[in-house]
C-alpha cells in the first residue's frame, strides 16, 4: 500500500485509492490489475475489492510519518482523478501533500479533464508533480488538458508506449518518462518510435527518462537506449516560468 518502489523514476508509492477502470488501449494490460488481483488472493485486506475502485482513507496519513524527504508516486494501483473518487476524497489527499513540503508528490492520472475540473478547488503547492499518460495518438488531447492545471511540473508518461508519436506535442511540459509494455501478451515497442520522443525531447532541452524496452521478461530486456541509460529528471526547485507562477497564487486563491 505505502512504501519504497521498485520503479525507476520514483522512491516510493503510496496508495490512499486502490482500483481502477480501463479508459484506452494503455490499460489493456494493466500491470495494478494483474497485481490487485495477486494481493486479493494473498489476503491483503485493502484489496478485498481487487481492482474495483476503493478509498483508502487509514492510508492518508503515511506521508505525514515519513520525515525524510522522499519522492512518491501517488496512487500507483489507481487513478486519483477517477470519477468515483470525487473532489472531497480528492481534497483531502491534497491536504496531505500540501503539510508535507518535504516530500515530492507524482501524481499521473488518465483522465486529466477531470484534473482541469477540479484543480480550481485544490491547491498546488510546489511539492506536487502532474503527469499524464500518452500512449499513442489517439490519446494526444490529454496533453492540451493536462497544460491548463497549475502543476509546479508537468510531464507525460508515455508508456506503455504502443505506437508512434510524430511530434509529441511538448509545449509546457516539464519531463517526460517513456516505456515498453511488460509482462504477459505485452505489445511490442519500436526503437525508432522512442529515439523519436528522445531526440525531440533533447532538441527542446526537456529532461527525457527512459524506463524499460518491457516484453515478457523485462528484466533482460534491460533499458539501455544508445549505450547507456536516460534518468534524466526535472530539478525538485522552481521549473515554471514567472507566467506559471502567478497561475498557481491565482490557483491557490481559488482553492
Amino acid at each position: 500500500m505505502a512504501g519504497p518502489s521498485l520503479i525507476e523514476w520514483t522512491e516510493a508509492t503510496w496508495n490512499p485509492v486502490t482500483g481502477c477502470s480501463k479508459v484506452s488501449a494503455g490499460c489493456k494490460y494493466c500491470y495494478a490489475e494483474r497485481f490487485s488481483e495477486r494481493l486479493r488472493f494473498m489476503g491483503k485486506p485493502q484489496y478485498v475489492n481487487g481492482f474495483r475502485l476503493t478509498l483508502q482513507p487509514s492510508m492518508l496519513d503515511v506521508p505525514l510519518s515519513w520525515k525524510r524527504p522522499r519522492v512518491i508516486f501517488v496512487n500507483s494501483m489507481s487513478d486519483l482523478f477517477h470519477p468515483d473518487v470525487g473532489l472531497p476524497y480528492t481534497q483531502r489527499v491534497f491536504d496531505v501533500m500540501n503539510r508535507c513540503p518535504q516530500h515530492t508528490f507524482q501524481v499521473l492520472t488518465k483522465r486529466p479533464e477531470i484534473a482541469r475540473n477540479y484543480a480550481p478547488h485544490l491547491r498546488w503547492t510546489n511539492n506536487i508533480w502532474l503527469g499524464t499518460s500518452v500512449e499513442d495518438t489517439r490519446v494526444l488531447d490529454r496533453i492540451p488538458q493536462l497544460r491548463q492545471i497549475p502543476a509546479h511540473v508537468r510531464f507525460l508518461s508515455v508508456e506503455p508506449l504502443i505506437g508512434r508519436i510524430p511530434r509529441l506535442p511538448l509545449t509546457g511540459i516539464h519531463w517526460v518518462i517513456v516505456g515498453g509494455e511488460s509482462g504477459p501478451g505485452a505489445r511490442p515497442m519500436r526503437p525508432e518510435w522512442v529515439k523519436e520522443i528522445r531526440d525531440r525531447c533533447t532538441d527542446r532541452e526537456i529532461p527525457f527518462f527512459f524506463k524499460q524496452w518491457g516484453g515478457v521478461n523485462k528484466k533482460a530486456a534491460g533499458r539501455v537506449l544508445d549505450g547507456r541509460t536516460w534518468d534524466e529528471l526535472p530539478p525538485r526547485a522552481a521549473l515554471v516560468s514567472k507566467e506559471g507562477d502567478d497561475r498557481h497564487a491565482t490557483h491557490h486563491l481559488a482553492g
